[in-house]
């Protein structure tokens, strides 16, 4: 069976949220779909999603429609429908704990005083 990623990115659904540092999860989903020519236009775990291939990987792009303290839900609904290993999540989203322009990977942590990241974790 071949091996999926799900990659979540958090924000707010509405227009007055767009370009915002606060969606900057979206805006990535966005940019992947774009990218990768992969549509998210399916509601699906509370969420729109679209599926497909980046550099040979299949792939979920998930953009929650729940608001941002709610996002677990989503992502939970996701990774229990798809049997989905931990490690194969990727949530992108915007910490104000680090400084504009940065970015930072890792494996694990605490939300630290991220709302959506509390409620994956939580989930």
């Amino acid at each position: 069976m071949e091996e999926l990623y799900l990659i979540v990115g958090l924000g707010n659904p509405g227009k007055k949220y767009d370009n915002t540092r606060h969606n900057v999860g979206f805006d990535t989903i966005d940019m992947l779909s774009h990218r990768f020519g992969i549509k998210v236009a399916k509601l699906k775990f509370k969420a729109l999603i679209g599926e497909g291939n980046i550099q040979g990987k299949r792939v979920i792009l998930a953009k929650p429609q729940t608001f941002m303290n709610l996002s677990g839900e989503s992502v939970r609904d996701a990774v229990e429908w798809y049997k989905l290993p931990l490690n194969n999540l990727i949530i992108i989203y915007d910490d104000i704990d680090i400084p504009l322009g940065k970015i930072r990977i890792r494996p694990k942590g605490s939300s630290g005083t991220h709302n959506g990241m509390k409620s994956v974790i939580y989930q």
